[in-house]
């Protein structure tokens, strides 16, 4: 694998003509709109979105590394893309060719201080996963654990500073869109900061092993959850080693011919395990690329991969409980009033409370409700509508970081294919979070 930083006047190039032809693109439907139909310009305004979504990918498919990292990012801010666009942005692939081992025991020793072979009982030279920043490998204690050693791209660090520059410039380009087009109000300083802010994260592995230790502190009671031990010893910024854990990946459970029960019980605990972070924990593990997920034999999930976490504030965690328990009495002033402590509405909540009754349908209705039924991009296009005609634009970091995950737990449910009553399991979460709090108080 070539270093990510070489190239650097030919990453400019590149990012420069996808701004070009991003930009160009939108320019084109600014200019021709006064001549159409509202029907026509919303049409041609699509079409234009997910074009520009797909040139994006390929651009960012291209350059690798950290801006790959950061177009992945991009993809959660539901305030740029419609739907549609967001979907194609979803699929930007992590895969990417391996380092050379060579440069794999490099790194280790500069990390680690001494090579694999002293480090470790074994170590696979071939990694089993590799992404956008590092890769990862197979490797044995001294006492025979096995484990996973995450080790960074040499270089990737260093281009982040030009990456960040080359996306501030994209973000650029979509600013007349956003302003012009869609008539929001839109702040692209905060998105670079934000998406700096957040792939800094993703960089430092002593962060992350931070993470997984705080999540089995968090899920420790639940003996359905697994999550990898951290070995500290053996992890520095750049190199993080894992207990490695076995299983089925979630896709393989996803499909056709897997045994319906167990599809079921996958479905259910995802579900949980998601507004348990929200609404209990206030930390929710913001990346729901299904390889982050594993089913063992027992069966129990495994999560993997804690780059990108979000932690929220307590006020904001009691926001959310606040929302969903008057959604379970469809209680429309405690909605609004949770709205309000959320941020997501300045003054009037009436048009967020008629937002949430178009996204939370499943967890409103007391009956069975078939995921695959759910139609996210229609749903989104209400909810857009909604917004453009009330102008509810103020949208805060932390409801991009759960509508992410939401996307991709609605992409789990759709898969696996199960009809439950999802209504119930929302409720008997957030009943056991009241049960805690009596006993804690």
């Amino acid at each position: 694998m070539a270093d990510i930083t070489s190239g650097r006047a030919r990453r400019l190039f590149s990012v420069g003509s996808l701004t070009s032809a991003v930009g160009g693109s939108y320019l084109w439907q600014v200019l021709k709109r006064p001549f159409q139909s509202s029907e026509r310009a919303g049409e041609d305004l699509l079409a234009a979105h997910i074009r520009n979504a797909e040139r994006i990918v390929a651009g960012s498919t291209e350059l690798r590394g950290a801006f790959m990292k950061l177009v992945q990012m991009l993809s959660m801010r539901t305030d740029l893309f419609p739907p549609e666009a967001l979907e194609r942005l979803a699929v930007v692939q992590s895969n990417v060719p391996p380092m050379p081992y060579a440069r794999v025991r490099d790194v280790l020793v500069r990390e680690l201080g001494a090579p694999p072979e002293e480090r470790f009982r074994r170590f696979e030279r071939e990694a089993f996963a590799a992404a956008s920043l590092g890769q990862v490998h197979r490797a044995e204690l001294r006492d025979g654990t096995r484990v996973a050693v995450k080790i960074q791209y040499p270089g990737v660090a260093e281009t982040v500073h030009q990456d960040l520059k080359n996306v501030r410039t994209l973000v650029a380009a979509l600013t007349a869109v956003v302003r012009d087009l869609m008539r929001q109000d839109f702040d692209r300083e905060e998105v670079v900061r934000e998406l700096e802010a957040r792939l800094e994260e993703e960089l430092d592995y002593e962060r992350e092993a931070t993470n997984a230790e705080r999540f089995r502190r968090l899920f420790a009671s639940d003996r359905e959850i697994v999550i990898p031990r951290v070995y500290r010893a053996l992890s520095t910024k750049r190199v993080l080693t894992l207990e490695l854990l076995e299983g089925y990946p979630l896709q393989d459970i996803m499909a056709p011919g897997v045994d319906e029960e167990l599809k079921r019980w996958v479905a259910e605990k995802l579900f949980r395990i998601l507004w348990r972070q929200v609404l209990e924990f206030g930390v929710l593990h913001a990346d729901p690329h299904p390889g982050n997920y594993l089913v063992t034999h027992h069966p129990r999930i495994g999560l993997l991969d804690f780059g990108s976490v979000r932690i929220f504030e307590p006020e904001i965690r009691r926001g959310y409980l606040r929302l969903a328990r008057g959604l379970l009495a469809h209680d429309d002033g405690e909605i609004g009033a949770a709205c309000l402590d959320l941020g997501l509405a300045r003054d009037n909540p009436a048009p967020l409370v008629a937002m949430m009754h178009i996204i939370c349908e499943p967890l409103e209705r007391d009956v069975p409700f078939d995921p695959r039924a759910y139609d996210l991009v229609a749903r989104g296009m209400q909810v857009t509508e909604l917004a453009l005609v009330n102008r509810v634009f103020h949208a805060p970091g932390h409801p991009v970081f759960l509508g992410r995950a939401l996307m991709g737990l609605d992409g789990y449910l759709k898969n696996l294919g199960v009809v439950l009553n999802w209504h119930r399991i929302f409720r008997d979460v957030v009943s056991a979070i009241a049960d805690t709090e009596r006993t804690t108080a």
